[in-house]
């Protein structure tokens, strides 16, 4: 009988890279963000990432991030991948879950995420701290007892051939 391997991935790099892998398919040119919504007994329950609602054509619709008219910008059109994530999940409750996302959710993602019972956010990067929206973020999520951490990187490169 052989030991088995030591050099298996973490939960945590397994759902962050699940995350990262949905974020891929984000057509936008400029942030790509994937969400992974995990069950507490390590299952996924539900997988997003940023783009337009179903029906809205990407080819159609801006992905311009600045325009004097803001109609010609992504902004009022984009959902979000948490959002996704959420609307996506058909099996009833999400309560107690976690949600793996590369990036820290904005205010309307966080509202959401609390609203469905999600219990933990596992974030990569923090690339907007001192913006309103995460500072309501950060505060509504502190008001609503949700567990907050940042990813450990380890220095793992994990790579796919497919």
């Amino acid at each position: 009988m052989s030991d088995k391997r030591t050099d298996y991935i973490s939960w945590d790099e397994y759902f962050m890279a699940v995350a990262k892998l949905a974020g891929m398919r984000s057509k936008d040119p400029n942030t790509q963000v994937g969400a992974c919504i995990v069950s507490q007994d390590h299952k996924i329950l539900s997988i997003g990432y940023n783009g337009f609602p179903l029906g809205c054509s990407d080819d159609e619709y801006p992905w311009s991030r600045e325009n004097e008219d803001p109609l010609l910008t992504k902004y009022p059109y984009v959902a979000h991948g948490e959002l996704n994530a959420i609307l996506n999940y058909r099996g009833g409750s999400l309560e107690g879950s976690t949600i793996y996302v590369g990036m820290f959710p904005c205010n309307e993602c966080t509202k959401a995420i609390i609203q469905s019972g999600i219990k933990t956010i596992v974030y990569c990067e923090d690339k907007y701290p001192d913006s309103a929206s995460v500072i309501a973020s950060k505060r509504m999520l502190s008001s609503a007892g949700i567990s907050v951490r940042k990813y450990e990187m380890r220095g793992k490169k994990i790579e796919l051939d497919v």
